[in-house]
């Protein structure tokens, strides 16, 4: 599959990517690429990937993102039948794939949720409103959290059952064409199979391993859209000219392409460092401060991009422009910037002893 800027700008534009380009990614082996499979991509795989898609369109990075943590999610905790009726149909592309946990009242802190899962003889009953759900608006199966018996339990909700009511939300500030919608749940019935893992650990562990993979491929994301920042600024700045003298060739403009470029090096290598240790004792830490890191460069080179770019910057078929956008947003998904901030400085503190 061919990625083409062009037609990421013009995606963003028309607030959606096309749904033939599941497809087309799942032929090219980049959905659910590390999951489940025989000689499936190593972690090192999985990022770069995520950053080649980041520097190009982040809607196709974020389709990634949430079938990768749905895919994790099913693979670890999901039973035989689950991880036989949905996996092999995510990586085809058969099957679109919703992680539907944040609330208008339960944002970061997801304990708060206030969706109810009953159970009702041999089915449950899930009735609740989950908001941002990325790829919402094509999902054909949403993991669902919510609260069973006053414990956090996860449930898999297909898209086309009698009481699930799909809001598209359009013209958000960033990743416009991920097909980002409200997904309300007007009491839907489920079979009682469609648990996942046992009501009490959806929070700790099922939610816990989506975020984690979650966090990794965003982390790698952003350092793709930070690299690609970079590189239009370069550009333009070696062959835009003022009065005769390069943008390349001002003092000012030197000083904010080194600090980008310093920015950006330093968060591939902890996203490299989170990849290398994935799986060892302390890789949770390490894939939140990559997280943390890449999200930060994004913004801050993308807006100096901008700045670099002028009024080029600012057309609607920029890069850096998109990126400006989307950056922002990568700084609240996945644990905002100061829930990281968080976990980091409680990761210091634990191995201080």
């Amino acid at each position: 599959m061919d990625l083409d800027v062009a037609a990421a700008a013009q995606w963003d534009r028309d607030g959606a990517f096309p749904r033939e380009v599941v497809k087309d990614m799942a032929a090219a082996g980049w959905l659910c690429s590390d999951v489940d499979r025989e000689g499936g991509a190593t972690a090192l795989e999985l990022g770069e990937l995520c950053a080649r898609l980041g520097a190009v369109c982040t809607a196709l990075r974020g389709l990634v993102t949430v079938q990768g943590m749905v895919a994790a999610v099913l693979s670890r905790w999901g039973t035989a039948d689950q991880r036989a009726t949905w996996l092999p149909a995510m990586a085809s592309g058969d099957v679109v794939a919703g992680f539907a946990a944040t609330e208008a009242g339960a944002g970061t802190e997801l304990s708060a949720v206030g969706t109810v899962v009953e159970a009702d003889g041999g089915s449950l009953v899930v009735t609740g409103r989950k908001r941002w759900v990325t790829c919402g608006e094509i999902a054909d199966v949403h993991l669902v959290l919510g609260v069973l018996d006053g414990k956090p339990a996860t449930v898999l909700v297909e898209a086309d059952r009698p009481g699930v009511l799909v809001e598209p939300v359009r013209d958000q500030l960033g990743m416009r064409a991920a097909r980002i919608a409200h997904v309300e749940f007007d009491r839907v019935r489920v079979p009682a199979s469609n648990l996942l893992a046992p009501a009490g650990v959806g929070l700790s562990h099922v939610v816990a391993t989506a975020l984690d993979h979650g966090r990794f491929t965003v982390a790698w994301g952003c350092a793709g859209m930070a690299r690609a920042c970079l590189d239009d600024a370069v550009a333009h700045s070696r062959r835009r000219t003022q009065g005769g003298v390069r943008g390349a060739d001002h003092q000012l403009v030197r000083a904010m392409l080194a600090r980008a470029s310093v920015t950006t090096e330093s968060a591939l290598l902890l996203c490299r460092e989170a990849a290398l240790t994935r799986g060892e004792v302390g890789s949770t830490a390490r894939t939140v401060i990559a997280k943390y890191a890449a999200a930060t460069a994004a913004a801050s080179v993308s807006r100096d991009a901008v700045q670099i770019l002028g009024s080029a910057g600012c057309d609607p078929s920029s890069r850096v422009g998109r990126f400006f956008r989307d950056a922002k947003v990568m700084q609240v998904i996945e644990d905002s910037d100061e829930v990281c901030e968080l976990h980091i400085a409680d990761h210091l503190l634990r191995s201080a002893g």
